[in-house]
């Protein structure tokens, strides 16, 4: 097996993370932050400062951290370099307190709830906090990023009012997935792929990603939000975005970046007979008994609130005229599942005139992200045996197979990125605003009562309607899991 690449170790700095008790710090990010140690990308300088509101002092951030940490020599280094900060992230006392406690370049994660992104970027402004005199200052906002398109500007306005756009990394935890980032190397990196990603060769596409997970304690979140908003515009679009964008003239960020965003742009809203809303029903994952969206905790059983929703979309470029592409994301489905599919037009059957074989079977390739990671291929293949007879057969390719990654949370590659300053991998104010675009009519037409939402069965693959979005235009989705 091969080993990961090596980096340059990134410059000390201090990792500032608000919200430092909560879920994502405790995860995520501080398994990310040690497996970085491990890697040795990370200078023995650097040093965390969490910051929350609930009672605590250093040992009880520290313990906090390690439930999800392998304990090691690793672990214990970093361990010794964390410290906390009580204090309500509104608070200009809290601001002073922390910049009492700041010398040189420092990362400011705002891992809280979204109604305070703002104001504490506001609050690192007025303190100086952001002011690159002694080092860099760079801030990390989790999604989701916006509500819709007014919010999404407000909070971009609000930025960029106390930072440049090269100090604020929209995060998107999509991306630091490693097949997620193989596209650009497959894509560009193979010229039989290069040659026939294109109107003339490309069928459709499918992008899904499919959970077997309810909303559990987050109701109030997700009732607020619901799965256009919690998937869509971000995740979904960031994926669409690395098909289907044109090649960039260097591997430089904004070079990427650019690409990314004309494609996104040049996404069309969807017809509203194009999207589809679900909603899971009581039913059974595995071997677990799921009651409905509507008794969850903390959840409106009266409300409209979407946990699958589907939608067929157009990209209006001359390299995907024609082509659909077809988005669907849920909650309490079948299988986890998340992966993009091309499906190729059919070939010329002359040479096939006068045989058994009316038809063949369609060639795909299939980016799988999670949870198994790799790319197939699947293509015609003769049956043996005197009779004319084809069937489908596979390539495949595993990450497991061929490379050594250890247990990675996704978020190693985004935070090593953001200590080095390297942009490529996180969204700009106008990707992010021309997302919301793309989804905004079908969020001003739920808000008037349109869009009926289909309850679905917990542990299947979603409502009937989204297998007739497909079948109108006589294709079907490619099966979960």
């Amino acid at each position: 097996m091969t080993a990961p690449a090596k980096a340059d170790r990134a410059p000390p700095a201090t990792i500032v993370i608000f919200g430092a008790m909560g879920d994502l710090a405790r995860r995520l990010l501080a398994p990310a932050i040690v497996n970085l140690c491990r890697d040795g990308l990370v200078d023995r300088a650097t040093t965390i400062l969490g910051i929350g509101h609930g009672d605590g002092d250093d040992a009880a951030l520290r313990e906090a951290l390690s439930e999800h940490v392998e304990d090691d020599a690793c672990w214990r280094e970093v361990r010794e370099r964390i410290s906390y900060l009580k204090g309500d992230f509104t608070d200009p006392a809290v601001f002073e307190a922390l910049k009492a406690r700041i010398e040189g370049a420092a990362v400011f994660y705002l891992a809280t709830a979204p109604n305070f992104f703002g104001t504490i970027a506001e609050r690192l402004g007025a303190t100086g906090l952001l002011d690159e005199g002694d080092g860099f200052r760079r801030i990390v906002v989790e999604k989701p990023f916006g509500t819709d398109l007014p919010s999404a500007e407000q909070l971009d306005a609000t930025l960029l009012a106390q930072a440049a756009e090269s100090q604020i990394f929209r995060i998107d935890h999509f991306l630091g997935k490693e097949t997620v980032q193989n596209i650009i190397v497959a894509r560009f990196g193979n010229a039989l792929v290069e040659a026939t990603w294109n109107c003339r060769y490309v069928d459709h596409v499918q992008i899904t990603a499919a959970e077997t997970v309810t909303v559990g304690t987050r109701g109030k979140f997700y009732d607020a939000t619901g799965a256009l908003r919690d998937m869509v515009p971000n995740h979904l679009f960031q994926l669409l975005a690395m098909i289907g964008m044109e090649p960039p003239h260097t591997f430089e960020a904004e070079a990427i970046r650019n690409e990314k965003a004309r494609l996104i742009a040049a996404i069309c809203p969807p017809a509203p007979e194009d999207v589809v809303r679900g909603r899971y029903a009581a039913g059974r994952i595995g071997e677990e008994d799921v009651h409905a969206y509507r008794d969850e905790a903390d959840v409106d059983a009266d409300g409209d609130t979407e946990t699958y929703v589907a939608m067929k979309l157009t990209v209006a470029t001359r390299r995907w005229a024609g082509v659909p592409f077809y988005l669907r994301t849920g909650k309490a489905m079948r299988a986890r599942d998340t992966e993009i599919v091309v499906q190729f037009k059919d070939p010329p059957m002359e040479v096939f005139r006068g045989s058994a074989i009316d038809r063949l079977p369609p060639n795909r390739l299939v980016i799988q992200i999670q949870p198994d990671e790799g790319i197939s291929f699947s293509m015609a293949a003769k049956v043996p045996g005197p009779v004319v007879a084809v069937q489908p057969v596979t390539l495949d390719f595993h990450y497991r197979d061929h490379f050594e990654l250890g247990k990675r949370t996704g978020y190693e590659t985004l935070l090593y990125d953001v200590l080095i300053g390297d942009q490529t991998l996180y969204q700009r104010a106008d990707q992010i605003e021309a997302a919301w675009a793309a989804v905004q009519p079908v969020l001003e037409a739920w808000g008037r009562g349109e869009g009926v939402v289909e309850d679905y069965p917990a542990g299947s693959d979603g409502p009937a309607a989204a297998d007739a979005l497909l079948a109108r235009d006589g294709r079907k989705w490619h099966r979960i899991g």
